[in-house]
């Protein structure tokens, strides 16, 4: 197991441990709630307007935050009665995720990014360069690859926002 994947393992016992106990119930705190943790990609809950309308659109299915651990954890309860509410609304009240990219988005830039390097590629170590310059190949493949990535890395901010 690699180190980055043991480190991964601890946070998230660590961020499990704390959502368990970082907010004391009884009995009586528990009966007739129910609660889920909305979780951000790229820690977007530092944004204030962010929160806000995640908020107000939970609400709308009877959602209450109860507490913001980080900028990508929110923990929200509703009573159970609500439930019948459910099927009016145009959304999964029992989201526990709110994603600024689709898997599907994510999985198309990586694939884009993937053809544009290998036609980069393919085009750079075709083309007959001279034999003084042996380099500028690699060199024009490293460039192209940096302002892609450049690019992809601007693309995913914006829609972060």
């Amino acid at each position: 197991m690699s180190t980055a994947a043991i480190a991964a393992a601890v946070k998230a016992a660590k961020d499990r441990d704390e959502e368990e106990n970082m907010t004391k119930y009884n009995s009586d705190d528990l009966n007739g709630w129910e609660f889920k943790i909305v979780r951000s990609d790229f820690g977007r809950f530092r944004n204030y307007e962010i929160v806000q309308k995640l908020c107000k659109e939970e609400a709308m299915a009877g959602w209450e935050m109860v507490e913001k651990f980080d900028s990508s954890r929110i923990r929200f309860k509703r009573r159970v009665e609500k439930r019948s509410q459910d099927q009016h609304l145009d959304f999964d009240p029992y989201r526990t995720s709110m994603s600024s990219i689709s898997g599907g988005a994510v999985a198309a830039i990586i694939g884009l990014v993937v053809l544009l390097a290998g036609l980069v590629t393919f085009f750079a170590v075709g083309y007959d360069f001279e034999a003084t310059d042996p380099d500028r190949a690699t060199i024009l493949v490293a460039v192209v690859l940096i302002v892609i990535l450049a690019v992809a890395i601007v693309a995913l901010k914006k829609r972060r926002r």
